[in-house]
């Protein structure tokens, strides 16, 4: 049996969970105007310069992706609005990996963030085949 879509399901799921958990522990204002990743990496130390630009960029790309999912109107047909959150979902996870490969410095971690896009690339257009078959 192919699990493989009831674990995209399980994931997308567990994100706009812990989206919506932060949400509600940091209250409606707060949610709405979070503020700026912190300049910052392991145990505090500040980031160089460029790097911590990007990861910044990663962070802002993430929230808006969450907020885009959070705000999307749901059409009632569960298989069309999996399709379109997931397309969304991988999207995100594309646009977090491309700066992780362009300055990363973990040859494994970039290896990961190459397999992600490759991967996200390949489902994101399966999703585009079955929606347009489904409109």
């Amino acid at each position: 049996m192919n699990r493989a879509p009831f674990r995209h399901l399980v994931h997308l799921s567990l994100c706009l969970s812990v989206s919506a958990l932060s949400a509600l522990s940091a209250g409606t204002a707060a949610a709405q105007s979070m503020p700026a990743m912190p300049a910052s990496g392991a145990m505090g130390k500040p980031m160089a310069g460029m790097h911590a630009g990007i990861s910044k960029e990663m962070h802002t790309s993430m929230m808006s992706g969450m907020d885009a999912m959070k705000n999307m109107s749901m059409s009632g047909d569960i298989d069309k609005d999996f399709a379109m959150m997931m397309k969304m979902h991988h999207q995100q996870a594309i646009d977090m990996a491309k700066p992780e490969v362009e300055h990363g410095k973990s040859p494994e971690i970039k290896a990961m963030a190459r397999k992600i896009i490759k991967d996200q690339t390949k489902e994101i257009a399966q999703l585009d085949g079955w929606l347009k078959k489904h409109p």
